[in-house]
């Protein structure tokens, strides 16, 4: 008697099976996080922000108006990463592609809670570009799974990687691609995703408003 094994999902061992997730986990931080905190520190360097947040606007107008170009810029790169793993790549999208984009813009809306966070603490863009690529870039690569597999890390990386949101977004997406599973098999991940998406955006525009009041 002979024991066959067969790989139940990427039978051809492809490595863009394991690599785009991370990918796209990786760009939606770098726009929505990186670029919002950036933005938003360039108006506090320059002084104009104080004089936008005396205008008649409402503070959280001016935050979404700064955020909505890279909003929108998220959901190209979203596109066009889809579109070139599909059809270049030959990554198929087996699961349903409206909960594929759901999870995708909730990530990115957790992203922009991180980025007007990181605006709050920082007061230079050169301070903004090292705190988002110290606090976002190295856990991404390192502890999402991206690269090295979670259960192969030792438990205390494995306990810190849970913080990661990329970690949880990219397990998600990599379910929902490659295994074509259904929403309740990616409700940890959601759930997860949500929470620290509320307590980020929660967090920072209380502070955005502390520091600038």
């Amino acid at each position: 008697m002979s024991i066959e094994n067969h790989m139940l999902y990427n039978p051809s061992m492809k490595g863009a099976f394991n690599f785009v997730p991370g990918v796209m986990a990786m760009i939606l931080i770098l726009i929505c996080a990186m670029m919002t905190s950036i933005a938003i520190v360039r108006e506090k360097e320059m002084g104009t922000m104080e004089i936008l947040l005396t205008s008649p606007l409402k503070p959280l107008y001016i935050i979404l108006a700064k955020a909505v170009p890279y909003f929108v810029l998220s959901i190209i790169n979203l596109t066009t990463i889809l579109l070139l793993s599909v059809y270049v790549l030959d990554v198929p999208i087996a699961g349903s592609l409206l909960l594929l984009v759901f999870t995708s813009l909730l990530f990115i809306v957790l992203a922009l809670s991180l980025g007007l966070l990181i605006s709050t603490i920082v007061d230079s863009q050169l301070a903004a570009m090292l705190a988002s690529g110290m606090v976002l870039m190295m856990p991404i690569v390192i502890l999402s799974g991206m690269m090295f597999p979670i259960e192969s890390m030792p438990i205390i990386l494995q306990w810190i990687s849970a913080i990661v949101p990329a970690r949880w977004y990219r397990e998600a997406i990599q379910k929902i691609m490659i295994q074509g599973v259904g929403v309740k098999f990616v409700a940890k991940e959601l759930l997860i995703l949500t929470t620290m998406t509320v307590v980020l955006l929660v967090v920072s525009l209380k502070k955005f408003k502390t520091r600038l009041s």
